[in-house]
């Protein structure tokens, strides 16, 4: 199967590109200017994980993830909230990462979760062996005593990395028929992908973008993560540079648009919902940007004249960088008792989000 785009009217995809386009490097530029702009990209790792799970049919909580991710959960993940946090942390790796990184051979291999297959054998022998093996002939013997137990940590901690990073897959490589199926060539259907991201080359970033979002969706290069084709299209604006401070919610933005469009037959209908969807996921980035602004200037007036050792501005950080915080989350992050951050969290005016006595949460007004 061959992805063909060179039908497309590009004239009549110009305008809502240019739109596409506007919307997305304002709200980059905002981002990147901003006081909250950290701990807006944190909060939209967490919108839009749970906004990938929606569109693919799956609901997650928010509150549910936002507890996982810091351990606090109190029940057994679901496969649901498995995948959402599978997508927040890749989310997290690409943005640290250099901008290039997820479309490489080496980003993809990883993000496929094949890049066991790829590493080099980890040898055992260790160089404090030698160092060692030196100090045997030495009159000092506290010397040689020391450099036997560094020889034993290191041949520890390379077997130990052996163990956790095999050269070869300890497991078959077949993959069980009961969730694979046996004809379906991840390998050929990405090579088709990356075929499409080097035909594209002369496009302008947001309409290349969006095609090879669709590409990936007609193609299906892969079985059982369909979301990584959203975040690799996100990974190309930060790739060209539409993108330099965050990294685009797609997923946010397809939930404003009708599934019948973004699923239609016709390839131009499906870009032109790719391209509003871009639009819409910036347009909204803007106002919780301008919400998260208010909410903090709101809190540092109420903690102005507090003393040096107050942990407040530690709350207002934590606060401002997830959708919601519980007591739990406010006494590991900040090094307080139970007590002190159920009273900490009062003096901010925090909205209350739970309404209980017991496992209490609250996010920003």
């Amino acid at each position: 199967m061959r992805y063909n785009f060179a039908d497309l009217p590009l004239h009549r995809l110009m305008e809502p590109v240019c739109r596409a386009t506007a919307a997305i490097t304002r709200l980059d530029e905002r981002v990147f200017r901003s006081t909250v702009g950290q701990g807006w990209i944190e909060r939209s790792h967490f919108v839009d994980s749970v906004a990938s799970l929606w569109i693919d049919g799956e609901l997650v909580h928010l509150e549910d993830l936002v507890l996982h991710d810091a351990a606090m959960g109190i029940r057994a993940p679901t496969h649901e909230l498995t995948i959402a946090y599978d997508i927040l942390r890749t989310r997290r790796r690409i943005i640290e990462n250099e901008p290039g990184w997820a479309l490489s051979r080496e980003g993809l291999s990883q993000l496929r979760g094949k890049a066991a297959e790829l590493q080099p054998a980890i040898p055992i022998e260790s160089p404090l062996e030698t160092k060692s093996a030196e100090l045997r002939d030495e009159e000092d013997p506290l010397a040689h005593y020391l450099a036997e137990i560094d020889a034993v940590v290191a041949r520890s901690e390379a077997a130990l990395l052996q163990v956790m990073r095999p050269s070869e897959p300890t497991y078959p490589k077949e993959r069980a028929a009961l969730l694979y199926e046996p004809d379906w060539d991840e390998d050929e259907r990405l090579a088709e992908w990356q075929d499409v991201v080097e035909r594209s080359a002369n496009l302008p970033p947001v309409l290349r973008a969006v095609l090879l979002l669709d590409a990936w969706n007609q193609l299906q290069v892969l079985q059982h993560a369909p979301w990584l084709g959203r975040l690799l299209a996100a990974s190309l604006l930060r790739k060209e540079g539409v993108t330099t401070a965050h990294l685009a919610a797609f997923n946010l933005g397809l939930k404003q648009v009708g599934r019948e469009l973004r699923t239609s037959p016709r390839q131009e209908v499906r870009i032109l919902a790719f391209l509003e969807a871009i639009t819409e996921a910036s347009l909204t980035g803007l106002k919780e940007h301008d919400r998260l602004v208010l909410a903090q200037q709101q809190m540092q007036h109420r903690i102005a004249g507090r003393r040096q050792s107050s942990k407040l501005p530690q709350l207002v950080d934590l606060v401002l960088s997830r959708p919601m915080v519980s007591s739990g989350m406010i006494a590991k992050s900040l090094s307080v008792t139970p007590q002190g951050a159920l009273k900490i969290a009062s003096e901010l005016h925090l909205r209350e989000l739970t309404g209980r006595g017991r496992f209490r949460a609250w996010g920003i007004i």
